[in-house]
């Protein structure tokens, strides 16, 4: 996507570009590698297929004026920190070195001041949901969460319906589930090729597909604008992924719904995403024959003891959830 964006803005200029990522296609590895060895001005690469090209001595980066590292959050979830440092040995010294993170935990500023020289930092305030978004919360066990899915997508009317989890073999099970019980649906998780990702993409773009489960891979970047309906059905683990999820709906100022799925040891997730976005997530009611759901008390356990009692927010069960429109 980066690459497509740059072959735009390069349309009246000779500057040269190349997409390098994985895959097992050998076809595209040689069109890469033609590429690189042929020269280009610049590469958009995945840490670990950029680092092969290096290591079989395919590619010269002596004289790059500008290294990048987009996403680098992610890149360090993903593990890829060790291939980072690697690139950076094949690297002149005398460059300009840009790092843009989502979030700035621990781990990143010391990558930043491990990599970067002298630095200027620029923070800009984490972005909130656009108000177009219909944010609910239901709060369950986790055991309620796939018969419950099931419902909200078997009775939904919406076009195009993204499930977020935060685990892949989360994402592999619940697909398997959404199809055996007829509910049609494609999978997008890190395990896929990259060839398999874009497939999944254009498929849910073309109208062939209309509901894919996926993890946190596409909750950054991807550039689809009539997703209407987002379903977290793990709580993500901070408020910057939960707005760049459900950011994926009400897009170029369409409507849209965010779900997400609450159990109880999510409960402090939510609430710590609540704080973030400076009010509460409205709280759904579930129907009465998914049986009793806790209360939501989203506090440290630790904080009670065997003296005290824990005062519900509302009664366990409800009235019917709300028609989804």
């Amino acid at each position: 996507q980066i690459d497509q964006q740059v072959t735009g803005f390069a349309y009246y200029l000779p500057v040269s570009s190349i997409a390098v990522y994985g895959g097992s296609d050998g076809v595209i590895w040689e069109q890469q590698k033609k590429s690189l060895q042929s020269g280009t001005d610049i590469v958009i690469a995945t840490p670990g297929r950029l680092l092969s090209y290096l290591k079989l001595g395919l590619i010269d980066l002596s004289r790059v004026r500008y290294f990048i590292l987009d996403e680098a959050d992610r890149m360090l979830d993903m593990g890829f920190q060790e291939d980072i440092m690697k690139i950076i040995r094949y690297l002149p010294i005398n460059k300009q070195t840009l790092l843009f993170s989502a979030t700035m935990p621990p781990k990143i500023r010391q990558l930043g001041l491990t990599i970067l020289k002298n630095p200027e930092q620029v923070n800009i305030s984490i972005s909130k949901p656009p108000e177009k978004i219909v944010q609910k919360a239901y709060i369950l066990y986790e055991t309620q969460k796939p018969p419950i899915v099931q419902s909200i997508l078997k009775d939904t009317q919406y076009n195009k319906i993204v499930v977020f989890c935060s685990k892949k073999e989360n994402v592999k099970k619940l697909s398997r589930e959404l199809n055996r019980a007829g509910i049609k649906n494609e999978e997008i998780h890190s395990d896929l090729e990259q060839n398999e990702r874009e497939n999944v993409l254009l498929n849910f773009r073309s109208g062939k597909t209309h509901i894919i489960v996926a993890t946190d891979v596409i909750s950054r970047g991807i550039d689809i604008e009539d997703i209407d309906l987002v379903i977290n059905y793990d709580v993500p683990n901070d408020g910057e992924d939960y707005v760049h999820r459900i950011g994926r709906t009400a897009r170029a100022e369409t409507d849209g719904t965010a779900i997400t799925l609450v159990s109880e040891a999510e409960q402090l997730k939510l609430f710590t995403i609540e704080e973030l976005l400076g009010y509460p997530v409205p709280k759904a009611s579930i129907d009465a024959s998914f049986g009793e759901t806790p209360a939501y008390y989203p506090q440290p356990k630790k904080k009670f003891n065997s003296y005290q009692k824990r005062k519900p927010f509302r009664k366990k069960g409800g009235s019917r959830p709300p028609q989804q429109s």
